[in-house]
């Protein structure tokens, strides 16, 4: 088989060159904004109040450190400023492989977010239904067999039908194939790998209904890339699409704890000014 004849099976199977997106949130957006690493409800609170110095629309914060790392309090109260501000908590489960005694994730950060054997499966059920019974409905996960068992779980009726879960990019989602599986094994939100260009996002979308969530400014541990003027074109494409803002030159807090409580407050605080920044890019497209 050449490479004409294998571009031409996957376009049999649906896979082909993607364009515009005519998709939207159900609210008719086009876009919404994520800050991730908000670990707790005192990062919760400054990146709120941030948002609202600053005029600031947060639609969506993800939590790092995972279930696991909070108390029934301190999710409880997340879940309350959340209802308050009509932001969605998206909360991490855990464990996950780098935290593990295994080698493997202290080379490879591509097995990060595994759950590694049947008991580390087992912990990450235990941290999703402990979220859910205290109201979350809405979990970031890490590892593609958890994935698959929180969905049937969904299907069967276990678990709240209207559960969100978000893969988190610590599961390689590189191409349109890989999104296509994430969503037919019960993903709603795919978190893109950082690096793509945007014809490959394009190609994503194609294939998939879900919103995409992808970090426009990327940490350090996962490429470093800043994004900010492909913006636009983005959105053009992958809407529905969460623009998700991490820093580069900012510390790998998880866990965090008390400790670092100040750092995250602060990191938190940055995430939103730079949501400001490329919410200026879009306005000014929108003038154009």
């Amino acid at each position: 088989m050449n490479l004409r004849e294998a571009h031409a099976l996957l376009a049999d199977r649906g896979f082909r060159p993607g364009g515009a997106s005519t998709r939207t949130f159900p609210d008719g957006a086009p876009y919404k904004v994520e800050i991730p690493s908000c670990e707790g409800p005192r990062v919760m609170t400054a990146v709120l109040e941030e948002a609202k110095t600053r005029g600031v629309r947060i639609d969506r914060v993800s939590q790092g450190s995972g279930v696991m790392m909070l108390t029934d309090g301190e999710i409880e109260e997340m879940l309350s400023l959340g209802t308050s501000a009509g932001v969605e908590v998206c909360l991490f489960l855990g464990p996950r492989g780098a935290w593990d005694i295994g080698g493997q994730a202290k080379v490879s950060a591509a097995v990060g977010g595994v759950a590694r054997g049947n008991e580390m499966v087992a912990a990450s059920l235990c941290d999703a239904f402990r979220a859910v019974e205290l109201g979350v409905r809405s979990l970031l996960v890490g590892d593609i067999g958890v994935l698959e068992i929180l969905g049937e779980l969904k299907v069967d009726g276990s678990l709240p039908s209207d559960l969100v879960l978000k893969t988190s990019v610590l599961m390689p989602l590189p191409n349109a194939p890989t999104a296509r599986l994430y969503e037919r094994l019960g993903a709603t939100s795919l978190n893109v790998s950082t690096d793509l260009p945007v014809p490959v996002l394009a190609e994503i979308r194609s294939v998939t209904s879900v919103p995409i969530d992808m970090y426009i400014e990327v940490p350090d541990d996962q490429g470093g890339h800043v994004r900010f003027y492909d913006v636009p074109e983005i959105v053009r494409v992958a809407a529905p699409v969460y623009l998700k803002m991490g820093l580069r030159n900012a510390p790998n807090i998880y866990p965090v704890g008390a400790h670092l409580t100040g750092t995250a407050e602060a990191l938190g605080r940055e995430r939103v000014r730079r949501a400001e920044l490329i919410l200026r890019l879009l306005a000014e497209q929108d003038e154009a």
